[in-house]
């Protein structure tokens, strides 16, 4: 599907805290209309520096053209001061909860979506309402009904052990045999069940993330559907002219009432 570029009206980008990392574009459409609702998105890349939320732009014109609003954050990653543990879940909780001062968004709408390390923070957030008083993000302001893990990594623990990106989850967390205790609170497959509707989306051919990510998760959750698409990367998912965003976009739009 080609975009229609005369539907995507400039996303500005507005801060919703202090560090120059702290924003995110907001993605609206084109009509007349609103409150819309929303999809937070979060891009991947092992929760380091080095990806941004520009990866995500595409997905974002794309939603804001079938008329969603589109919250595109941005966070502090490990490599940079404050990146990691907690400031990555306080980021990531604070853009969301920032949708609370937006006047164009329903927040009795609003869902997740992330890629890859961005998938385990989209599930994450959908969880936020399960973790323990005191815990970085606790007692969201804002809940979002659905979540999408796109090549998620949605088991923190088990990525730990198969030292997924080269000791990514160390580099977040620190070591499962020193923090056990940041995993309980940090990994979705550790809070799941979730109460929410959750769709993974996984290539068969991924590479970066094995799709026993998302397949083991799916098992644990009953609310997860596991949606696999055959010989597809880890990036393919993420691309708006294949079949798996195709399928994305539509889901997430008939989760949010668009």
């Amino acid at each position: 599907m080609k975009l229609d570029r005369r539907k995507v009206p400039p996303a500005p980008s507005l801060a919703y805290g202090g560090h120059p990392d702290h924003v995110g574009n907001l993605h609206l459409p084109a009509r007349e209309g609103g409150p819309w609702p929303c999809v937070v998105l979060l891009h991947g890349g092992f929760w380091r520096v080095g990806w941004d939320r520009t990866l995500m732009t595409p997905l974002a014109d794309d939603l804001a053209s079938r008329g969603v609003a589109v919250w595109n954050v941005e966070y502090r990653r490990v490599g940079q001061a404050g990146g990691g543990w907690p400031g990555t879940f306080e980021d990531v909780a604070a853009a969301i909860d920032h949708l609370g001062e937006l006047d164009h968004v329903d927040l009795a709408r609003v869902a997740t979506c992330g890629h890859s390390a961005g998938g385990h923070l989209a599930l994450w957030l959908a969880g936020r309402h399960l973790l323990p008083p005191g815990a970085p993000g606790a007692e969201p302001r804002v809940r979002p009904v659905a979540a999408v893990a796109q090549a998620g990594i949605c088991d923190l623990e088990r990525a730990w052990r198969d030292g997924l990106g080269n000791g990514a989850t160390t580099d977040l967390l620190g070591s499962w045999d020193d923090v056990p205790e940041r995993y309980a609170i940090a990994s979705p497959a550790a809070l799941a069940p979730l109460g929410v509707q959750q769709v993974l989306v996984h290539g068969t051919d991924d590479k970066t993330v094995p799709a026993s990510q998302s397949r083991d998760y799916a098992a644990l959750d009953p609310q997860a559907e596991l949606v696999e698409f055959a010989a597809a990367d880890h990036f393919d998912v993420i691309d708006v002219h294949r079949e798996a965003w195709v399928e994305v976009a539509g889901r997430l739009a008939r989760l949010v009432g668009a």
